[in-house]
C-alpha cells in the first residue's frame, strides 16, 4: 500500500471512497459545517492506494477557534475513510500514523477533530481541551478531541468555525 498526498484529481474518487464509508448524507453532519467554505489542506491531506486503486483517504482542513476577540488557528483532521471492506485491517492507522508524522515535521501545533476518543486516543487526541468549545451544530461533547504539540495551549472556551483566509494568506 502506498500513501500519498491528494491531488486536485483525486477529488472524485476521494468522494466515492467517503460516500462508501460514510453515506451519501453525511453532507448534514456538523463536521461538515465547521469547515464550510474552505478546501483541504494539500500537504495535510492523503491518499492510500493498494494495487492501483484508492482504498482510503484523510483529509485536513483550516478552521479557527474564536472567542474574546480574537481567533487562533487550528487543522482539522477527518474524515478519514476507508473502503468498507477493508475496515479494521489497518488503512486508517497508516493514515493516522502518516498525516499525524507529516503534521509534525511540518510544525502543526494543534488539530482537532470529531471522533472516537477510544480510537483517536491512541493518537494523542483527547477531549480535555474542547470541553468548553461550541461547533455550528449537534455534536456529543465527548467526541471533540484535539491533538497539541508538547507546551502549545489553546482558549479554553469559544467558536469553531472555517478558516477562511487561510487560502489567501499565502
Amino acid at each position: 500500500m502506498e500513501i500519498r498526498e491528494a491531488l486536485a484529481e483525486d477529488h472524485a474518487v476521494i468522494e466515492a471512497v467517503l460516500d462508501a464509508a460514510f453515506g451519501t448524507d453525511r453532507h448534514a453532519r456538523t463536521a461538515y459545517r465547521v469547515r464550510a467554505g474552505t478546501v483541504p489542506i494539500p500537504n495535510l491531506s492523503f491518499v492510500a492506494i493498494d494495487k492501483g486503486v484508492m482504498v482510503g483517504s484523510l483529509q485536513c482542513w483550516p478552521v479557527e477557534i474564536r472567542g474574546k476577540g480574537k481567533s487562533v488557528p487550528l487543522v482539522m483532521l477527518g474524515p478519514v475513510a476507508v473502503l468498507p471492506e477493508l475496515q479494521k485491517s489497518g488503512v486508517g492507522k497508516a493514515l493516522m500514523k502518516h498525516a499525524l508524522a507529516v503534521a509534525d515535521q511540518r510544525g502543526v501545533e494543534a488539530i482537532m477533530l470529531v471522533g472516537d476518543a477510544e480510537y483517536y486516543g491512541r493518537f494523542g487526541f483527547e477531549a480535555a481541551p474542547t470541553q468548553q468549545w461550541s461547533l455550528p451544530g449537534p455534536f456529543a461533547r465527548h467526541r471533540l478531541l484535539a491533538r497539541l504539540a508538547p507546551g502549545v495551549s489553546l482558549p479554553a472556551e469559544g467558536d469553531i468555525g472555517p478558516r477562511i483566509d487561510a487560502h489567501r494568506a499565502a
